[in-house]
């Protein structure tokens, strides 16, 4: 596929908040920090997460960099399933709280930064964060994960990710492997996984 946005480099993370006695995360690859004095972050997350709803109502966020050391199992864990529907931590052990009660990912991370909400820019179907740095540690020495690393290295054959197809033509997307199946693929298309649009699918014939 020839799309230039797939050439911007990109990290990855686990994006964590709590609401009511409830944690929960998800994968996201859109941190980046926008200040250093002061130390300033932002993310960029889908409205229909369960972690960006609780964002928006708590005004604060975790994020954990995943590190080269990184699993597919835990990009699965808290890329393949949603937190409307599954309690992401209820027997995820590896992790720690951290000074703003929300919890930090300790396996195949290498760092976690805390923020506190100070803006909230509406993007449509995203929200944008925009945080104060409130809390940041180094917990590895191992290089952070890109986006191409996890392309190369951590994520299994399309077959073995969330395969949905069984016939011929399927279109997959080139972000997290998910497959659409059918001749032709809606233009409003949304990817249920990583949300990425149909312009970020690729057709194949089998």
């Amino acid at each position: 596929m020839n799309n230039p946005l797939l050439n911007i480099q990109y990290g990855l993370f686990v994006i964590t908040a709590r609401e009511d006695g409830r944690d929960n995360g998800c994968i996201s690859n859109t941190v980046m920090q926008v200040t250093a004095q002061p130390n300033r972050i932002s993310v960029t997350l889908d409205k229909s997460n369960l972690t960006t709803e609780q964002i928006q109502r708590t005004k604060r966020f975790t994020a954990s960099i995943l590190s080269e050391s990184a699993d597919f199992e835990l990009f699965k864990h808290f890329g393949c399933q949603s937190g409307h529907t599954v309690d992401k931590f209820a027997d995820f052990t590896d992790c720690r709280r951290v000074g703003n009660g929300l919890l930090a990912i300790t396996r195949g991370t290498n760092a976690f930064i805390s923020a506190d909400v100070e803006q909230v820019v509406d993007l449509g179907t995203h929200l944008l964060f925009i945080g104060l740095v409130t809390e940041m540690e180094i917990l590895d020495e191992t290089p952070s994960a890109t986006y191409n690393y996890y392309q190369e290295h951590i994520k299994p054959e399309p077959e073995a990710v969330c395969n949905t197809s069984g016939g011929k033509t399927v279109w997959r997307c080139v972000i997290c492997g998910y497959e659409y199946e059918g001749e032709e693929l809606p233009a409003d298309y949304i990817c249920p996984l990583c949300k990425h649009p149909a312009s970020d699918f690729e057709k194949v014939i089998r």
